[in-house]
């Protein structure tokens, strides 16, 4: 299994790792039984993700995919953070291997998930803006994991 330069630079050096103390939306997803777990943290500040941290225990395409895409939404609105799609977080990464694309889409659903809880912070249903998160694919395991 070949990886890209781009996924060996940012698994080997990966980008905005850690925790936020004050985040304002806080998104887990992945299983156990799967091998790769994302948590990612977001501050938003008048509909800009301002910071954007992640944590992620799996393989080092988890690590990689998770390392690009809070590079690509960072300073972004979270209107266009919700059009990142595991496709762009794929391309911008020069591609991965098709046993790891569940990386990328772990990727995509963290994104989401922590969008999702900063909306039901604010008190506000985030079905409309976010959709439903569905269930990984590659092991048909439940991807949201309750963070509180």
């Amino acid at each position: 299994m070949a990886y890209s330069e781009k996924v060996m630079d940012h698994f080997a050096h990966p980008r905005n790792v850690g925790e936020i103390p004050d985040a304002n939306g806080i998104g887990e997803v992945g299983n156990p039984r799967c091998g790769d777990i994302m948590r990612m943290y977001i501050k938003v500040e008048n509909d800009v993700i301002t910071d954007v941290k992640f944590k992620t225990f799996g393989c080092g395409a988890a690590i990689a995919t998770s390392s690009m895409a809070t590079e690509l939404i960072k300073g972004k609105s979270i209107g266009d953070a919700l059009k990142l799609t595991n496709k762009a977080v794929m391309e911008a990464l020069d591609g991965l291997p098709p046993v790891k694309v569940h990386c990328s889409v772990l990727a995509e659903q963290a994104i989401k998930a922590a969008v999702s809880d900063y909306y039901k912070r604010k008190g506000v249903d985030p079905t409309p803006f976010v959709g439903e998160i569905p269930e990984c694919e590659s092991c048909a395991c439940p991807t949201a994991i309750p963070t509180k």
